[in-house]
């Protein structure tokens, strides 16, 4: 199914002429997402053919490669809303999209309750896996310098301010970006929605390595990745990540509307700073977040701060946002606006904050329900 609709994809991709920029892009980025979905398939078929039993680290695997294909077609399914299609283009990729996401519903359902041994106790939030080959990338500042996207080398000279856009591929496994510290090593970008961009695609860093074959175990430490359209421009992301086993150790994430997208998969941030405004921790991720300081920042005036949106949207996928031993305070500026901890941006979204630091900015309900308006 998933390769016929990718075939589909790829045949209107080849009328681009025909067709507007923002309609190209959301192609392309289904089309990326299927590819993606093709690796998860086929890792979680060779783990359960021939058997009639699997490994406890296996079945946890294909879980959440299970989960994250059904991330991946509302993803997809977004992206396609969002724009103005093609009445035939409409008809010919929504329902087999939305057919999909019941197909693959049902085989997380089966697989979960069929499969999956249901126990927790005595799980450690990093397990023992075979040791990976690593790679590391080496930065170097101003003029004439190596572009970021250029270098896979490892990091001893990393200070200075990069303006570029980096795409970590799914091919890149194990890779390792150290900077200098946090306003040390900066990686910046400005793309918004405003101006013409998919939320999907406005990361100043966009880490599209998913999977347990192909990308798995991406590490950024003493980094600062940073979008600067600023508030007027509504979405503008600063990374998004959908590597598998990722981990973001001592650095910081700074803009305003979806700061951090933890699209899906298994990620880990400590130690981090992230700043943002409506929604800036978001996505379907299973993730982590310990020892980080979250700062509300001053939104435009007509919308309030909601620190997660959790975009879970089926009761089965084991995705949820875990906030842990945090601090949440007021960046500059941010007055009297109100400040939720979360809005439910999906049917079965879940977050979580435990054992963490919260000043008075929040509100004393806590929770908003989801609201447009704010967006």
């Amino acid at each position: 199914m998933t390769q016929n609709f990718l075939s589909v994809l790829s045949s209107y991709l080849g009328l681009r002429s025909t067709l507007s920029n923002n309609v190209i892009q959301a192609l392309e980025d289904c089309q990326n997402l299927c590819n993606l979905n093709i690796d998860f398939l086929l890792e979680t078929l060779q783990a359960i053919s021939s058997t009639d039993t699997i490994e406890k680290l296996k079945g946890e695997d294909s879980l959440t490669f299970l989960s994250a294909i059904i991330t991946d077609i509302q993803t997809c399914l977004g992206g396609l809303e969002a724009v103005t299609l093609p009445s035939s283009l409409e008809s010919a990729l929504v329902p087999p999209l939305s057919n999909g996401s019941m197909m693959y519903s049902v085989a997380l359902a089966i697989f979960k309750n069929g499969w999956v041994e249901n126990k927790t106790e005595g799980r450690l939030l990093a397990e023992k896996k075979p040791p990976p080959s690593s790679g590391g990338l080496k930065l170097y500042p101003g003029g004439n310098s190596v572009k970021v996207n250029q270098t896979v080398f490892v990091n001893p000279n990393g200070t200075g301010v990069y303006e570029e856009y980096i795409n970590i591929t799914k091919t890149k496994r194990y890779l390792m970006m150290i900077g200098d510290g946090i306003n040390q090593t900066v990686v910046t970008g400005n793309r918004s929605v405003a101006d013409g961009w998919s939320t999907f695609n406005t990361g100043t860093m966009i880490v599209v390595g998913q999977g347990f074959v192909v990308g798995q175990g991406f590490v950024a430490v003493n980094m600062t990745f940073r979008n600067t359209a600023g508030a007027v421009n509504h979405q503008a992301v600063a990374v998004q990540s959908g590597a598998d086993l990722s981990t973001f150790y001592r650095c910081s994430f700074e803009a305003y509307q979806d700061t951090l997208y933890t699209h899906s998969l298994r990620q880990f941030y400590r130690e981090c700073d992230i700043y943002g405004t409506v929604d800036f921790i978001f996505g379907n991720a299973a993730v982590v977040l310990q020892k980080c300081n979250i700062y509300p920042r001053l939104p435009m005036s007509a919308q309030f701060n909601a620190i997660t949106a959790q975009g879970r949207t089926n009761i089965n996928q084991n995705t949820g946002t875990s906030i842990q031993n945090c601090i949440i305070t007021e960046a500059e500026n941010l007055g009297s606006t109100k400040t939720y901890l979360g809005q439910p941006w999906k049917q079965y979204s879940r977050a979580v904050y435990m054992q963490s630091y919260m000043d008075s900015l929040i509100e004393p309900a806590g929770w908003s329900i989801w609201s447009e308006i704010s967006r």
